[in-house]
């Protein structure tokens, strides 16, 4: 019997650039991207895939984007973890905390930043180089029962979604 996992790649949803003086960690969201991420989250609602775990970058924007698919999808907010190497550490880096999970998380949504997360992407569906704008969403399916062992050699499903497109992830 095969086993799968899932990975949900969600980039933060459009953030605000009105605020001086602020760090990067603490840009807030745009009005246009609470109204994606609703969007975005309401799509995978309507799939049905509820993810066992959510981790999110520290970034204000990522949290709120997560928060967001938290309610729309009536979720336990127990499943959400915060990660600081979401924040800007690489895909190498990401690619560790992947592996780190325990194998009893079948689903798993991560949200973050651009580059890693569209390099992220690129490197775990075997694609040529895409790039996830914002709230983009990339949904991999891999035939494996490993979290440290999911790559592009074992894919089995790969959907990208945007607020732009009409398809459903």
């Amino acid at each position: 019997m095969s086993s799968f996992k899932e990975l949900f790649i969600v980039r933060h949803a459009k953030s605000s650039w009105d605020y001086e003086n602020i760090s990067d960690i603490d840009r807030p969201l745009k009005l246009k991207g609470i109204r994606d991420a609703y969007e975005m989250a309401r799509r995978i609602k309507i799939e049905r895939k509820i993810p066992d775990l959510m981790i999110s970058s520290p970034a204000i924007r990522a949290l709120h984007t997560a928060d967001i698919f938290m309610r729309v999808l009536e979720d336990k907010y127990s499943k959400l973890k915060i990660d600081e190497r979401l924040y800007g550490s690489g895909v190498g880096v990401i690619k560790k905390l992947l592996a780190e999970q325990t194998n009893s998380i079948k689903v798993l949504m991560i949200f973050g930043h651009n580059p890693d997360f569209s390099e992220l992407a690129t490197v775990l569906s075997g694609s040529s180089y895409l790039e996830l704008i914002s709230c983009g969403v990339a949904y991999l399916k891999f035939e494996t029962s490993d979290w440290s062992s999911v790559s592009h050699e074992n894919i089995k499903e790969f959907k990208i979604d945007s607020p732009k497109n009409e398809n459903l992830v």
